[in-house]
């Protein structure tokens, strides 16, 4: 029995006429997001990074070459607040892995790019990012990890509706 079963064996126990099913299932899905996180914030400390950096940072190399986006790409990208995004992109331009430059199409706006140390920074840490998913995902048969995906998805789209 785990925390989760405690809980709702409590619940069920004091207050039968409820049906703690989804307690159990919402209860499980955020112990699991907090235990992946500490993995997860692990590897990026490991880089002198955090996860918004990361997620910037990221966010800009996968975009492709020349890995350079307007801060409003970004935003969507990332889902965060503009002040917050402003901040982020300060904060990695003082450590040297952004560069902001005007826009060649608008140059009232700016783009911001990876510097070549910011490259070669997040291609190191995502592979190590890589490498820390699989290894929290290692108590899973493939085929499991195939049906967890399916069904994350389908819970994620009712949360949706």
């Amino acid at each position: 029995m785990d925390h989760v079963d405690f809980i709702t064996q409590q619940w069920a126990r004091e207050r039968p006429d409820l049906d703690v099913t989804a307690m159990g299932v919402i209860g499980r899905v955020a112990r699991l997001y907090l235990m992946y996180q500490r993995g997860m914030q692990a590897t990026f400390a490991e880089f002198g990074l955090n996860a918004a950096k990361f997620d910037v940072l990221a966010t800009l190399r996968r975009s492709g070459n020349p890995y350079t986006l307007s801060p409003g790409d970004l935003l969507k990208a990332t889902m965060v607040a503009s002040g917050t995004m402003t901040n982020r992109i300060d904060r990695l331009e003082a450590d040297g892995l952004v560069k902001r430059e005007v826009n060649p199409e608008d140059s009232r706006s700016f783009l911001v790019g990876l510097t070549k140390e910011g490259l070669a920074l997040i291609d190191r840490a995502v592979t190590a990012h890589v490498q820390t998913q699989a290894r929290l995902l290692e108590g899973m048969e493939a085929q499991e990890v195939e049906t967890f995906k399916a069904l994350l998805s389908k819970a994620q789209a009712a949360a949706d509706s």
